[in-house]
């Protein structure tokens, strides 16, 4: 297993899409605190300009310490941009986070180009880092960690978002298989990490309602627990919330990988059909 110890070290660089807002921010923020020098990508340039003042505030170079970069994630010209930036300025990074998603698809039968444009971001946008600037990682020979944002909505795939959940599950796969990649690659120092936010009061979210609900995470928590994760070398760094226990998630996953082993109805958890036997299960003590 690759060596973590040193990632979070003061002075090593660190690369985050989708760092103007929520999750990404916070992590920036929590990476600055610890004397990382952190590139923002985001394609709000308003947000990314308050960002990057933020994080100057708080990083032990100020300006210096910061980097922002305007980029669509979706653009294999506009990651290779971001790369050379944030290379040329910190010369190594320690950390890839790709984090940029949209979450506005839809059901099915809802307009194609949703699924395009969900596509587009939320898989081949990882893709993208992953392959132009993880794979530099790696040819650098130094320790470092990739972390792939990934949702709940992914492993359970809840009916009313399909194509957000198609997109979650898919990074879901591919993170699995790069850290597959990385541990067979010969003097390999990089790792692979999914993280699983659970219901985090996010930017998205506070388009939508004005106040934090009282069952969200704030997004600074689901940062403290990536950090904490990624240190202690676990690949799905799954988050709870206010309202969701540990357990409660175990139970979940477990009765969706269940659906196939049962050979029960798709989704069997929204099927009225199974409404009480999932009750029950979920009851039952947890698995030891």
């Amino acid at each position: 297993m690759a060596d973590s110890s040193n990632i979070f070290e003061r002075g090593r660089g660190a690369i985050i899409t989708g760092g103007a807002s929520g999750i990404g921010l916070a992590t920036a923020k929590r990476l600055a605190t610890l004397g990382m020098r952190v590139c923002i990508a985001d394609s709000d340039e308003p947000a990314l300009g308050r960002a990057a003042k933020d994080l100057s505030k708080v990083a032990p170079g100020g300006d210096s310490d910061v980097l922002a970069i305007k980029t669509d994630v979706s653009s294999i010209a506009e990651i290779d941009r971001l790369a050379q930036a944030a290379f040329n300025r910190f010369g190594d990074i320690a950390l890839l986070m790709n984090n940029a998603a949209a979450f506005d698809g839809g059901d099915i039968f809802g307009p194609l180009e949703k699924w395009h444009r969900l596509m587009n971001v939320n898989l081949f946008g990882i893709l993208n880092g992953v392959q132009r600037i993880g794979q530099a990682m790696v040819e650098r020979k130094k320790s470092g960690a990739i972390v792939n944002t990934g949702s709940k909505q992914g492993i359970t795939t809840p009916p009313g978002n399909t194509v957000y959940n198609v997109t979650k599950a898919a990074v879901k796969v591919l993170t699995e298989g790069l850290a597959h990649t990385l541990r067979n690659l010969p003097d390999c120092r990089i790792t692979a990490h999914l993280l699983i936010p659970g219901f985090t009061f996010t930017g998205n979210m506070a388009r939508r309602m004005s106040e934090k609900p009282a069952g969200a995470w704030l997004p600074d928590r689901v940062a403290e627990r990536l950090v904490d994760g990624v240190a202690r070398g676990d690949f799905y760094i799954l988050c709870q919330d206010n309202e969701t226990t540990r357990e409660q998630d175990e139970r979940r996953i477990l009765w969706a990988a269940g659906d196939i082993v049962e050979n029960r109805s798709a989704l069997s958890r929204w099927d009225p059909r199974f409404k009480d036997a999932f009750e029950t299960f979920m009851k039952n003590s947890p698995r030891r």
